[in-house]
């Protein structure tokens, strides 16, 4: 028997609040399957089982929080015996009835057609009805909460998207955007930690990405809207390959020692929609096609922006990008989320008069930027990490 702990999603979360247990009491469980979520101040995260077998029982109630580490769940593994306390999935095959004894036959009396036993219908363990509709309503931990003080009906709402905020009238009848003082409070700590502890150094160059544009511009030419490609996702795939050569800039520093990542998990910084910021991480950013990993960023976006993110996304983050796309700025200094050691920031994009073989012509420019940490490295080799970054993306062909 193994406990399933409140995971620790970052190095701010000090604790967490169980918002749903998915998974019932002696249901089976396999490594990878999402059983619970949880609330923290950076949203509802599914989280996810490591290893495979049982959930024997739940140990804290919906609705507790309680501190990282805490025990929250039991798991059987499948070579253990069962626990008798644990509620048993019914036997879908019925037991055969014990042979009758033989009875005396009567000389005189005629033989009886015998009767065709009635088959014994089939139970099915009982599975609570939240778990057995895959349809179920799901609400966001805000707007269960606002519902339950105001008293609507979430009903009302059906089922088919999840359920935010937004959709919930406070108790004057008005939809109240949800403060993000959580939220704020959760950024606070971590940016001046970061600022306390790491001893940032800066650099910054000039991309052209022209050629960039071009090769997604063709790429997109006679392709559905759902199949298309962003600028943002050569910018992912450049600076993953990149981190994969450089690894002083992918991985963490902790207990004063760093430790270089074993893949890429590349931290995509994601603005909410309703106010913060969130940074979780696309994992193995080198690997893939191009259209492959543009689908996961969608994803995981789409997810994000919904409340709905899983617990690996937040504490596997070994290096993080932020991209300003078209927001008109035109350049971005981030701040190095510990315990990693690197972020990259890439501006918009702008037309501007660049020297090509001796001639004057209009390129598209953008900014870019490393912040990294000088306990690990130094700006010789941030220089030739940000021009590897650069080389791939005046490469995209290659990407």
């Amino acid at each position: 028997m193994t406990e399933f702990v409140m995971p620790s999603l970052g190095a701010d979360m000090e604790d967490g609040t169980l918002v749903e247990q998915l998974v019932a009491p002696g249901d089976p469980i396999h490594r990878g399957d999402i059983i619970a979520a949880v609330e923290t101040q950076k949203g509802a995260i599914e989280i996810e089982v490591f290893e495979d077998g049982f959930l024997d029982k739940w140990l804290v109630p919906l609705g507790k929080k309680v501190p990282v580490g805490t025990p929250i769940a039991m798991i059987r593994t499948s070579n253990e015996p069962d626990d008798p306390d644990m509620p048993q999935p019914a036997d879908p095959t019925p037991a055969a009835p014990p042979p009758e004894a033989p009875q005396p036959v009567d000389p005189v009396a005629p033989p009886a057609t015998p009767e065709e036993p009635s088959p014994t219908p089939e139970q099915p363990p009982e599975i609570p009805p939240e778990l057995s509709q895959p349809d179920r309503q799901r609400v966001s931990p805000a707007a269960r909460r606002r519902a339950a003080e105001t008293g609507f009906d979430l009903t009302s709402l059906g089922t088919g998207k999840i359920i935010s905020l937004d959709d919930i009238p406070d108790a004057t009848g008005a939809v109240q955007p949800e403060p993000v003082s959580a939220m704020r409070q959760a950024i606070s700590a971590a940016m001046t930690r970061s600022k306390r502890e790491i001893p940032h150094y800066y650099l910054s160059d000039t991309i052209d990405l022209t050629r960039a544009e071009d090769f997604i511009s063709a790429h997109n030419a006679d392709q559905p809207p759902d199949a298309r490609l962003a600028l943002g996702v050569l910018y992912i795939r450049a600076v993953a390959l990149a981190a994969q050569k450089y690894t002083d800039f992918n991985g963490y520093f902790e207990d004063g020692k760093f430790t270089p990542g074993d893949a890429v998990h590349l931290g995509m910084a994601i603005n909410l929609r309703s106010g913060g910021l969130v940074a979780p991480a696309l994992h193995d950013a080198t690997e893939g096609e191009l259209p492959a990993l543009m689908a996961r960023l969608k994803d995981l976006v789409t997810r994000v922006r919904q409340g709905r993110f899983r617990a690996r996304e937040l504490s596997d983050p070994t290096i993080t990008l932020t991209s300003l796309g078209d927001r008109g700025v035109a350049g971005i200094t981030g701040v190095i989320f510990p315990p990693q050691v690197a972020i990259v920031g890439i501006g918009t994009p702008t037309l501007q008069p660049a020297v090509i073989a001796g001639g004057v012509q209009p390129r598209r420019m953008a900014q870019i930027t490393l912040a990294a940490d000088h306990r690990v490295s130094d700006g010789h080799n941030g220089a030739r990490f940000l021009r590897a970054i650069i080389k791939h993306l005046q490469n995209p062909e290659q990407l």
